[in-house]
């Protein structure tokens, strides 16, 4: 797949503009603060409905405006399609084909991307919630049903935390009310669980190799993903719910103490290990952007084998962070299969074959131009 249009209206410093891009490699250059990365922040945005840069959907449209809106004419191999995505103080609203779709998890993997920005660098070494961030956004392009399930299960905890605060704080004394809450939960929380070990099982299978390219045969890779309740991978779904019954069971008067829900997939992590040292606490730098870039790319192979196209990759100044040799093999891992955006304020010093064939677009005060 890939964008052959994409138009901007009341978007971040982009009032109204449309650019044409090319089936390869898309270099976007400019000085700091033109609107680079706001031009791969809306690819993104029309992907997944939500930026990575805030979660405050209102910095997204221009000041003094409404509303902000991204179009995208994507091709795709099945024939065109044209993506709107509008963002006003009442919310979104997206369409496929010009039919607006009554949910945002039906809309999500319309168009898939992968995105690598400086922040992913820290992957490894960042804290849990970007690990979980990580997995959530992978798993949602290719599974609408995983984000159905993450928006129900965000809103159930919602309301547990809320009662167990007033369970806490005496306002509330009705026990039963919370097992009803905890059996909406631990429903979810099951399913959640199931669909993010498949999804690292596939992980592990492209990521290893990767990695093994990458370190020149000396390094394997294992991803591990640790849970707050005693399962693993082969269990299946019954087995989960019962584990989760159980540590809720065990733990109801800690968490009323506490005032807060103590268990569930809000609570897991990833761990990364190189040669079994765990990278996060032992890695060097080096080897923490090796994994970090192993698991980037392994992301664009996995979406490939699951839907059967290559995702449009987002390369948001980060080639300035990675040294010589981890460029030259990202660059020669998409050469001619995935369309790719790539920003920075200039490429000298990158001597690589595939941006010098690349199209290249100059961004000034919210302008973008062709130039090549």
């Amino acid at each position: 797949m890939h964008i052959k249009e994409l138009s901007l209206v009341n978007y971040r410093n982009y009032r109204k503009t449309t650019v044409e891009f090319e089936n390869k490699v898309n270099v976007i250059l400019g000085e700091n603060a033109q609107g680079k990365t706001n031009i791969m922040e809306s690819i993104f945005v029309l992907s997944m409905a939500k930026s990575h840069r805030t979660s405050n959907d209102k910095e997204l449209i221009s000041w003094d405006q409404e509303y902000a809106k991204i179009t995208g004419i994507v091709e795709r191999h099945n024939g065109p399609v044209t993506l709107d995505l509008i963002i006003s103080n009442k919310g979104k609203k997206a369409k496929f084909n010009h039919l607006e779709q009554q949910k945002l998890s039906q809309y999500i993997g319309s168009i898939n991307t992968v995105m690598f920005a400086p922040e992913d660098l820290n992957l490894v070494k960042g804290s849990p919630q970007v690990r979980r961030r990580f997995i959530d956004m992978e798993i949602g392009q290719v599974s609408p049903i995983y984000m159905h399930d993450l928006s129900r299960y965000q809103k159930i905890l919602q309301q547990r935390n809320q009662y167990l605060k007033q369970l806490q704080t005496r306002k509330q004394s009705d026990l039963s009310l919370l097992d009803v809450l905890t059996s909406q939960l631990v429903e979810v929380a099951a399913r959640i669980l199931k669909k993010r070990f498949e999804f690292l099982h596939l992980l592990q299978q492209w990521a290893e190799p990767i990695h093994k390219g990458i370190s020149r045969g000396l390094e394997t890779l294992r991803i591990e993903y640790k849970n707050s309740i005693d399962v693993s991978d082969e269990k299946d779904l019954s087995k989960m719910i019962e584990a989760y019954y159980e540590k809720f069971d065990k733990i109801k008067s800690r968490e009323i103490d506490r005032g807060a829900t103590l268990v569930g997939p809000h609570r897991d992590d990833l761990a990364f290990y190189v040669n079994e040292k765990d990278v996060q606490t032992f890695g060097s730098q080096g080897q923490q952007r090796t994994t970090a870039l192993s698991l980037k790319l392994a992301e664009i192979e996995l979406i490939h084998a699951e839907i059967g196209e290559y995702p449009v990759l987002l390369l948001d100044d980060v080639l300035s962070e990675l040294d010589d040799f981890r460029q030259s093999h990202l660059l020669n891992t998409i050469e001619g299969k995935v369309q790719t955006f790539v920003t920075t304020t200039s490429i000298d010093g990158i001597h690589h074959e595939t941006l010098e064939k690349a199209a290249t677009y100059e961004v000034v005060s919210g302008k973008i131009e062709k130039v090549k």
